[in-house]
């Protein structure tokens, strides 16, 4: 693309997807397929090319701010104080992009989220610009 030449397809080139993760941070061993026909004997590929993108999640159960002196002061047993209630439901982030909300699970042995609320698509949208 930096050539002047305009690509007609709608895969970007290898190399701005690689530059484009890197951007973010993101492993990028495994390389693109490089075969351009074979992309034009499928223009009906849907999103099947990014169901192996790699995404960060993390559940967030509250915030607070402390001072750098009461940080010192903590130890085993300390409690902080969030700003949310006991009940209220928990954030789901993806890639730091609130995605949904739901409610502590314990599944097995460990801890899970069951999913009560997600954000609809317009939401989401005005959170990345």
């Amino acid at each position: 693309m930096s050539d002047g030449i305009i690509n007609d397809s709608a895969r970007p080139d290898p190399e701005e997807i690689k530059e484009l993760l890197n951007d973010e941070g993101m492993d990028t061993s495994v390389a693109a397929p490089q075969d351009s026909d074979s992309m034009e004997a499928s223009p009906d590929r849907g999103l099947e090319f990014l169901y192996d993108v790699p995404l960060q999640i993390s559940v967030e159960v509250g915030r607070s701010k402390i001072l750098l002196k009461d940080l010192l002061k903590m130890g085993e047993g300390y409690v902080i104080e969030l700003d949310k209630l006991a009940g209220d439901p928990l954030d789901l982030y993806v890639n730091s992009r609130l995605i949904a909300r739901g409610e502590a699970v314990m599944v097995g042995e460990k801890f899970g989220i069951r999913l009560t609320d997600v954000v609809n698509t317009s939401e989401r949208v005005e959170q990345l610009g």
